[in-house]
């Protein structure tokens, strides 16, 4: 008898007798009394074109589940969630992104849920759904009276036998031309009551305070990581590991309340960029391999828009505006923020952040904390009139109402981008307008007096140039014309970063391109204090900046530390077997010396024997010469390892050392061009990259880790 033969079926709706002596056989509990059971909430995200109800972790429900009972009596309420980054409208029941555009998810109340057939995760009933089993449960318990059956909205079957088994049917078949008949119904799927008797994983949710604020660019390509993500998924994951470390890692700061968390950000330029090009390009874009061709104008095309004045400015006030809104937005949503900001870049991302630094104007503390860099960007009465004058001046005075009615003054509308407009009613031929005027007042606010021997400069300056440091602690000049950059009107931030990290970037490799020899070693970005170069080493992409400071010494990058505090089992497993081979090269010569001075050693006394006394003297001279060489070897036998000294690499992280190299993984180790595309997009799931930027950002705070890692 085959195994499937042995194992009993779940009988089907049609054969009662059979199911009712099985049933029986099941029941052997006896009834309990009624508790109502404790809702979870959920939210429905798209993964891999299929629907997936993800938990809000405990702390969330808790919020929501207070609301819901609070909203009952005060009308619809908005939650924030997933610390602070978007908002549940419960009378909706959507959840809505804060920061970045994205669809909005399905949001529910779950108290009972059943299996998919194809699917190993529990799905969770519509609520109203939910509140018909939990009916019928608690009369089952009361009464003690089961086998109830109830039909779903579907027309599927569900029969509650006995608290512990529950089981959910399709819709009974009917007997048609093709033989199908009730019997056919395929398994039973299983029906669970509450969160707690369900397979799901529910975090217990983020500290409420934010220490830092961390603004993370991407690179080329509207994907971001081997699984072709986009930035906001990637950066979802660079936070959840960057809990994860502050748990391992700053455990005691924590038991002190001495720190929160760091909030990671994301900032999208691409899709900006590629509205409207895209649709030039796919007219000019040949249709064969159609495939590669498509992916080449999403990705690689990127890095020569960058090089391409127009698009230029249009990707770096992309990405100031960007950060410059969602810092706003930020302060607006957490009043009590009192932290800093950083900036983190992956690939090209690395490269226009670095160029924006470059090309900030010189601020002092004073001025950040006065609030001089907001006024810079929306203008001073003088340089901006206001709204209703500027519509006026467009001759769009019809859309003054609009304005008013969502609240914009200069300082909005300086930041409003075409998206805004249009979600705000105002029509093409108006935003085109509008955004122009935006986009020139910009320019005048931004733009640096002209250099008239620009142009003739750029043929024989790049070949001595340099990032000269006076420049900045002077007359806050920038160095775009000197380092060859495109020329741009760079915008200005509303803050200073504290650190600027760079993953997997070219900027080294821009810089020489650009017809840059040498950073000078007193050259610092001019509001932004660090600067670290994290690289892993099979990176592709990836180039070092050190040696572009001190040309003239050879001298490795920084080893990353293994965020367990070692090496990796490999990596000291070569260390040793490269000491071991050295160690016998120097025991084996040293030997072979030793050897041959014993052997002329001998011949000695012959010679002794025939000489004159002054012949005496003389081999007793040259027996004294020969000394020194022979305690050589025997210093050779015993070599004193040398700490590297310490290199000076200039101001640019502080007099910090900027290059830092990740250890690779084993398998990464046997072939390096395989690995080489992972190497590139492996950052935002290593722990050795969170582990540093977080180190980094709280030593800004006087605050250290718990054991200090070599």
């Amino acid at each position: 008898m085959s195994t499937e033969e042995q194992q009993p079926t779940e009988p089907s709706l049609s054969s009662n007798s059979n199911s009712s002596s099985y049933y029986d056989a099941v029941e052997g509990e006896p009834a309990n009394k009624y508790e109502p059971v404790s809702p979870h909430w959920f939210y429905c995200k798209i993964v891999d074109s299929r629907e997936r109800w993800i938990p809000f972790s405990r702390q969330d429900s808790e919020k929501l589940e207070i609301a819901h009972q609070s909203s009952k009596h005060c009308g619809d309420l908005v939650v924030p969630t997933e610390g602070g980054r978007y908002d549940v409208h419960l009378k909706k029941r959507q959840q809505c992104a804060v920061y970045w555009e994205e669809a909005e998810s399905e949001v529910r109340r779950c108290t009972w849920f059943y299996k998919g057939e194809k699917d190993n995760r529990y799905i969770p009933y519509p609520e109203d759904f939910s509140q018909e089993l939990e009916d019928a449960y608690m009369i089952c318990v009361t009464l003690d009276e089961w086998k109830k059956k109830l039909e779903s909205p579907t027309r599927e079957v569900i029969i509650l036998h006995n608290p512990k088994l529950m089981v959910h049917y399709h819709p009974v078949a009917t007997t048609d031309d093709w033989g199908a008949s009730p019997t056919e119904q395929g398994r039973p799927r299983t029906v669970k009551r509450g969160v707690e008797n369900i397979s799901v994983d529910i975090p217990s949710g983020e500290p409420s305070q934010i220490d830092h604020l961390v603004f993370v660019v991407h690179g080329i390509g509207p994907a971001c990581d081997i699984r072709f993500r986009s930035i906001v998924q990637c950066v979802n994951d660079f936070r959840n590991v960057s809990l994860s470390m502050l748990v391992a890692h700053f455990k005691k700061a924590q038991e002190l309340h001495q720190i929160g968390r760091v909030e990671f950000l994301p900032v999208n330029w691409h899709s900006t960029l590629h509205t409207g090009v895209d649709v030039d390009l796919e007219r000019i874009t040949l249709p064969s391999i159609n495939r590669l061709r498509h992916f080449i104008n999403d990705t690689i095309l990127d890095v020569f828009f960058y090089n391409s004045s127009t698009y230029c400015q249009t990707i770096v006030d992309t990405v100031a505006s960007e950060m410059n809104r969602i810092y706003l937005l930020f302060l607006e949503r957490n009043p009590d923020f009192k932290g800093g900001v950083s900036l983190a870049g992956h690939s090209l991302g690395s490269l226009i952040l670095f160029d924006l630094l470059t090309n900030q104007k010189c601020t002092s503390d004073e001025d950040i904390d006065k609030g001089e860099g907001s006024r810079n960007l929306a203008g001073t009465p003088e340089d901006i009139k206001s709204v209703k004058d500027v519509l006026t001046e467009l001759e769009l005075s019809e859309y003054c109402s609009v304005f008013e009615k969502e609240e914009v003054d200069r300082q909005a509308l300086a930041l409003c981008t075409d998206k805004e407009l249009q979600d705000m009613g105002i029509p093409l031929g108006p935003r085109m307008k509008i955004l122009h005027y935006i986009k020139s007042t910009r320019s005048s606010l931004y733009s640096r007096e002209p250099t008239p021997s620009a142009s003739k400069e750029r043929g024989d300056t790049q070949q001595e140039a340099t990032l000269n440091s006076v420049q900045c602690q002077t007359s806050c000049q920038h160095p775009d014309v000197v380092t060859g950059q495109v020329h741009a009107n760079y915008p200005q931030l509303l803050y200073k970063p504290e650190i600027f990290f760079a993953f997997g970037s070219p900027i080294g490799m821009f810089l020489t391109v650009r017809g840059v020899k040498r950073i000078d070693p007193n050259y610092r970005l001019p509001n932004c204090k660090g600067f670290f170069n994290i690289f892993h080493p099979f990176d592709p992409v990836a180039y070092r900046i050190e040696p572009m400071i001190v040309p003239d010494v050879e001298f490795e990058p920084m080893l990353l530390p293994h965020h367990k505090g070692r090496k990796r089992m490999h990596l000291e497993l070569k260390e040793g077997l490269t000491r071991m081979s050295m160690d016998l090269k120097n025991n084996l010569l040293s030997s072979l010396r030793m050897a041959w001075q014993s052997f002329t050693r001998t011949s000695l006394p012959a010679v002794e024997a025939g000489a004159t006394g002054d012949t005496d003297h003389e081999v007793e001279e040259v027996a004294d010469s020969k000394k020194p060489a022979e305690e050589k070897p025997e210093e050779l036998a015993t070599p004193v390892k040398e700490e590297p000294a310490p290199v000076n690499v200039g101001m640019l992280n502080g007099g910090h050392r900027i290059d830092y190299v990740l250890q690779e993984k084993p398998i990464e180790s046997f072939n390096e061009y395989l690995f080489a595309l992972q190497g590139h997009l492996c950052y935002w799931e290593s722990e050795d990259t969170v582990l540093l930027l977080l180190k980094e950002i709280y030593q800004t705070m006087g605050i250290n880790m718990d054991q200090p890692l070599p």
